[in-house]
């Protein structure tokens, strides 16, 4: 889970706040206190912590919140507020040149994750519509270069190289226009790290700038170093001028201080966060979907887009008109598992929903294997019994069992599971038609569903 520590904390104490009836000021200096060791403990800056405290303290304070009906719900909600400007208010976007190609250079210290965020990074340019280059400015660092060939294969995105006797202002030079020349509209550059910040690393990263001035400089920080993720975003700044920041391992065990504290401390956006370890677990930032992530309310649009993005909409109208008409078999099961699947991790799924990112989550062990079996149980029955489940009796279900290499209790697990599916969906039917009736003009939807 994303912050789990910090969220747990904060979430604990502004639950105490939400079940006062009324609330004094020394209830609000009391919870403040515990705020604040929370951000000191997930190494937040002291003096980010400094002032978020005094801000929302001062606004918790005020006449409308104390006298308020609810005034542990207007305090969450204060909090939510200071938290999203914290992190920058809206996202950040890309700035793409008027006349192509827009040219991104990416940079940072060793080992925090530039070469392959830059494959993340065209990959989802690419989705986008972009044709991406890559080019493999590392030359120092063992296998930088065929780490940068592997990623780029796998996002289907060319990447120029000229080996590693070459210097790294000649290769992007030559980069640049081989990219040109080739109808890139979008130039990624993975250059050099080092273990710590040094005048050679800086030198010739100001000379690659010089010779490509680039469109983007972000630069890539490993979430997990906390505090000293801003220490290297303040010297980077300092001598290249970042135009933004992507945090990498914001799904490991995070504390959570560089996401709070980079935007504060160097005034630059975080442009995207890097939430696993797949290609495609690059997402752009969100602060004010982040600080109710945080906060444990959710984030349903992350979701929403999730779904769209995975989910067919052909087959998502099919099957919405199979639920209407009662039809849903064993096959439409399985094809909607296998694309929720495709979402992403599933405790990733439940922390979107607003209080499912809680402690129940802490545990959550979701085995892959596991759509594996429901896969070869389905398949290991009869078309008529996956169109009429209801006809699997006690020698088929041993049948299938022994077809798909699992017991006739996993058999059976499953069978139940697909009942109750049926069930809730007729539910959903069933609501979808009395508010048609009952004058709702049909404004309820499935999700997902256009």
């Amino acid at each position: 889970m994303v912050f789990e520590g910090l969220a747990d904390k904060l979430q604990g104490t502004l639950k105490k706040l939400k079940g006062k009836g009324k609330l004094t000021e020394k209830d609000v200096t009391e919870a403040m206190r515990e705020v604040k060791m929370a951000l000191l403990e997930a190494d937040v800056n002291f003096k980010v912590v400094k002032d978020f405290v005094k801000k929302v303290k001062e606004r918790a304070i005020g006449v409308e919140v104390l006298e308020s009906l609810t005034p542990g719900q207007q305090v969450i909600k204060i909090v939510n507020e200071e938290l999203t400007t914290l992190m920058g208010e809206t996202q950040s976007k890309l700035t793409f040149a008027s006349k192509p190609p827009t040219i991104i250079m990416l940079v940072g210290l060793q080992g925090a994750g530039k070469t392959t965020t830059s494959g993340k990074l065209a990959g989802l340019l690419k989705k986008q519509g972009k044709r991406p280059l890559l080019i493999a400015g590392d030359i120092y660092r063992p296998a930088a270069i065929k780490q940068l060939q592997v990623v780029g294969s796998q996002v289907d995105v060319p990447v120029f190289t000229m080996g590693d006797k070459h210097s790294p202002v000649d290769i992007v030079k030559a980069g640049v226009e081989h990219g040109k020349s080739h109808g890139n509209d979008t130039i990624i550059i993975d250059t050099a790290g080092r273990l710590h910040i040094n005048e050679e690393l800086m030198g010739e990263l100001e000379d690659v700038k010089a010779t490509t001035k680039p469109h983007e400089i972000l630069l890539v920080v490993d979430s997990m170093t906390g505090q000293d993720a801003v220490n290297v975003a303040e010297e980077f700044n300092t001598k290249l001028g970042i135009d933004g920041v992507i945090l990498t391992k914001l799904d490991g065990d995070t504390r959570g201080g560089a996401a709070l504290s980079v935007r504060a401390v160097t005034n630059k956006p975080i442009k995207f966060a890097g939430l696993g370890e797949k290609l495609e677990d690059l997402e752009p930032f969100h602060p004010d979907r982040m600080a109710s992530r945080i906060l444990g309310m959710g984030d349903m649009l992350s979701l929403i887009e999730k779904a769209q993005a995975s989910f067919d909409a052909d087959k998502a109208k099919d099957l919405h008109n199979k639920i209407k008409t009662q039809q849903f078999t064993f096959e439409d099961f399985l094809d909607q598992l296998q694309q929720v699947k495709n979402m992403g991790p599933l405790s990733q799924i439940l922390e979107m929903i607003p209080g499912g990112g809680g402690k129940q989550l802490k545990n959550l062990e979701v085995d892959e294997k596991e759509l594996v079996h429901i896969q070869a149980i389905i398949q290991s029955m009869t078309k008529e019994e996956r169109l009429n489940p209801s006809i699997i009796n006690g020698s088929r279900r041993k049948r299938i069992a022994k077809g798909s290499g699992t017991s006739v209790q996993q058999v059976n697990r499953l069978i139940k599971q697909f009942d109750q599916t049926r069930k809730m969906m007729k539910q959903f039917t069933d609501m979808e038609k009395s508010m048609k009736k009952g004058g709702g003009g049909g404004k309820f939807k499935f999700p997902f569903f256009k």
